[in-house]
């Protein structure tokens, strides 16, 4: 009876593991033929993001798949180029990190309170460009990123309504799922906490259970952030030695070198050009570079809502499944 529970038991994991190759090939069949840059998008990676966010339920995975190519041949993500919303970027609200986290991940730093623009849509042009850029310098193997968010200096006037943070919510959750490994959210003030407990209204509890409040003075917290971040890495904005320091100039480059890696990965010419960078007069011209394998901030825009457009959409039906 042992040997025979052992053996089912066995070919219970065995199962387990095969898994999610026969759902992936369930869905390439579901999908069919692809043509363009949508043959390069669905990956077998990919496949798996997506039936991971709707729980390995195909026809589900596949309505959210189709919805995002349809979304990317409009929106044309992979083209935007930094010197549209390289305006966004000047205080360094939003930026890639100089490092990874332990696992290897790209990390995002974001700062809402250095937000200096009011512009929405540009706003998750940036957001939406900086989180492509992300997933480009992921290492091979590695599908997901960390953010770091330091609320030093937020307040009231840098946050956006509900609408705008809902539709950039809608974005990030049906767009690009399980992207987001972990987000560490650095002290905080406690009027946002108040916000957040109505944010959580439109996440899914797997995507809730990734965001982690941390303040210095709460060693438990703290020592969370720290095994996922080499100390010596880690900005002393969120406990660690390192200096932070953001040069709008030397970060301009590197993206613009970047899209040369972009346009090299998603088939397309991308030209040499002359980009000027920011006010400066500065000009660059994007460096040949070897393609590397294949997120301000949706927090920053979540919080600072007004409680009259609050009472209109807490109650609007919304589909959960934000990078899940």
């Amino acid at each position: 009876m042992f040997r025979l529970w052992g053996s089912s038991h066995h070919d219970q994991e065995e199962n387990d593991m095969l898994r999610p190759d026969s759902k992936v090939k369930e869905l390439k069949v579901e999908i069919g033929s692809l043509s363009g840059r949508s043959v390069h998008y669905c990956t077998d990676a990919c496949l798996k993001r997506y039936l991971e966010a709707r729980n390995w339920n195909v026809d589900k995975a596949k309505k959210m798949l189709e919805e995002t190519l349809k979304w990317r041949s409009t929106y044309r993500p992979e083209e935007i180029r930094w010197n549209e919303v390289a305006l966004e970027g000047e205080t360094g609200k939003l930026f890639r990190a100089s490092f990874h986290d332990r696992q290897g991940r790209s990390v995002l730093i974001m700062r809402p309170g250095f937000q200096n623009t009011k512009s929405i849509e540009d706003q998750i042009r940036h957001l939406v460009y900086l989180i492509e850029n992300a997933i480009l310098n992921l290492p091979e193997g590695q599908e997901q990123m960390a953010w770091l968010i330091d609320f030093t200096g937020w307040s009231l006037s840098t946050s956006v309504p509900v609408k705008s943070a809902r539709d950039t919510i809608h974005i990030l959750q049906n767009h690009y799922p399980e992207r987001l490994a972990i987000a560490f959210l650095y002290n905080p003030p406690r009027i946002f906490e108040a916000f957040w407990k109505v944010v959580k209204y439109f996440l899914d509890a797997k995507t809730f259970q990734k965001v982690k409040f941390v303040y210095p003075k709460n060693k438990d917290s703290v020592e969370v952030m720290r095994s996922y971040f080499d100390e010596e890495n880690l900005p002393i904005e969120f406990g660690g030695k390192a200096t932070l320091q953001y040069d709008h100039e030397e970060f301009s480059k590197l993206m613009v070198q970047d899209e040369g890696k972009s346009a090299t990965l998603w088939g397309f010419d991308d030209k040499v050009q002359r980009v000027r960078i920011g006010h400066s007069g500065a000009e660059v011209a994007p460096e040949p570079v070897n393609i590397a394998p294949p997120a301000s901030l949706l927090v920053c825009r979540v919080f600072g809502h007004h409680f009259r457009e609050l009472n209109e959409t807490r109650y609007e039906s919304h589909d959960p499944g934000m990078f899940r």
